[in-house]
């Protein structure tokens, strides 16, 4: 809402350009030119320039999987004049409109040069962007409410809204996002028309309103979202591979699913780290998810040394899709022998404590589920969740092998060989146990009728959507 783009993805997943007017491409592949449209502005009324769009990347570039994979291969990005810069290679890769364009975490924004130029590990201090809306500073408050005005200096493009990409029209002056944490008082408020929308609708509580003529429940995104468990490598029991493994054979996916869904057309088993149903679905492997065997899974955890001392699991109360995942995951444990403390909190707190490189009885952790979009984990280099060493997430994996591995997927361009190379990425991913695949699901969105015009996509889109 806040922040635009160079690039993004399109409703068939194409990335198409968004701030960039035109860009070209050297013969040897090494030198990538582009030119920003007219007439960008930032909310402060400063004029975008190509030099924010440097400093931005490269601050994006610090901390983003994909972008730290482009700045590996990256000789230099340079401001040409106000409208124009260029990106070099060192040698030619085939992936950097795809980096540019990514609309998952983290997503390339473009920010003002003074703000991109903090260090990366610090946050920044405005929220300063040339998106469609504008934050208004004066109406946060924090852990309650957020709210963006539309930007009457935004210039959308002319093509029309597809996904991220096309046109960005605001037919709304404003949007408010309140948080309840009450799932029931949220469903309630939607009932009523005090809210217009739910993003994350508790999905027990929709029968109380789907024959309601006045609310619409149904998916958002076309594709969906990937549920996954995050080991911490560094502590025992699960700085060992086979008590790992043993976390393959004793999570059954469907437990999970049917947790989180209560319909089961909407989710299904899948072993796939990149996915299924995508092109880089594979699926090798899987084996031990497939068949699920809590006594073999106990006999592992034994086997591997695990001496009976506390898992600890944290568990976000407060979110309708993961609590139930968590309590569901407490019980797999259970069944393997595990002695499991289940540590409640909020979405926000274990956001913070996941970065804890403590031991669990210290304010560290063991395990948690999560989720992330099927957009966002399509191929190695959009995965964040899966790098490994020197650029992994939360949990800490490293397996050289799947370094070099990711590497040389990034490198080649024979469709064949990348192929190949999924496969061997996929086996070398469930063999370290980098986490463990709990299945897909689709969400579901619930809105008041009244809101027209609402985008399909991974995530929630606030421009092209009227009120009547």
């Amino acid at each position: 809402m806040v922040w635009d783009t160079l690039f993004a993805l399109d409703a068939d997943n194409n990335p198409q350009p968004q701030m960039v007017d035109s860009w070209t491409v050297s013969d040897d592949k090494l030198t990538y030119t582009f030119t920003l449209r007219p007439g960008l502005t930032w909310h402060d009324k400063a004029p975008v320039r190509a030099a924010d769009c440097v400093a931005s990347l490269k601050r994006w570039a610090a901390k983003d999987g994909m972008g730290r994979a482009l700045a590996e291969f990256t000789a230099a990005i340079t401001a040409v004049d106000d409208r124009t810069f260029t990106l070099t290679l060192k040698q030619p890769v085939g992936f950097v409109i795809d980096a540019l364009g990514k609309i998952d975490s983290n997503v390339p924004f473009m920010m003002p040069e003074r703000l991109a130029n903090t260090d990366p590990n610090t946050q920044i201090t405005e929220v300063i962007g040339s998106g469609p809306f504008r934050f208004l500073p004066e109406e946060f408050v924090p852990g309650s409410k957020v709210v963006y005005q539309k930007f009457e200096g935004y210039v959308p493009r002319s093509e029309p809204a597809s996904q991220a990409a096309g046109g960005k029209v605001v037919k709304i002056d404003r949007v408010e996002s309140v948080y309840l944490p009450d799932a029931a008082v949220a469903t309630a408020a939607l009932a009523k028309g005090e809210v217009d929308l739910l993003e994350s609708p508790a999905d027990d509580l929709m029968r109380t309103v789907e024959n309601n003529p006045n609310i619409v429940i149904e998916p958002n995104d076309p594709l969906g979202y990937q549920l996954f468990l995050v080991i911490n490598h560094l502590h025992p029991p699960f700085d060992n591979k086979e008590a790992r493994q043993a976390l393959l054979w004793g999570m059954r996916q469907t437990d999970f699913l049917a947790a989180i869904m209560s319909d089961a057309k909407r989710y299904q088993a899948c072993p796939a780290v990149f996915g299924c149903g995508g092109k880089n679905d594979s699926r090798l492997g899987g084996e031990a998810l497939a068949a699920t065997d809590p006594a073999k899974a106990k006999g592992m955890l034994s086997a591997a040394g695990y001496d009976g001392r506390p898992i600890v699991v944290m568990d976000p109360a407060d979110n309708s899709v993961l609590h139930p995942a968590a309590l569901v995951l407490a019980q797999s444990l259970r069944r393997m022998g595990a002695n499991v403390d289940v540590q409640a909190m909020d979405w926000s707190t274990l956001t913070q404590r996941r970065a804890s490189k403590a031991p669990p009885g210290q304010e560290g952790w063991n395990l948690f589920v999560t989720n992330a979009t099927l957009t966002g984990i399509s191929n190695p280099l959009l995965h964040t969740y899966i790098k490994n060493c020197d650029q992994a997430w939360y949990g800490w994996p490293c397996d050289r092998h799947i370094v070099e591995l990711t590497r040389a997927w990034a490198l080649e361009g024979d469709a064949g060989k990348r192929r190949e190379i999924v496969d061997a990425l996929q086996k070398a991913h469930l063999e370290n146990v980098t986490y463990v695949p709990l299945g897909q699901y689709r969400s579901i969105i619930a809105y008041r009728k009244e809101l027209m015009g609402l985008i399909r996509g991974p995530a929630l889109f606030y421009w092209n959507v009227a009120k009547h």
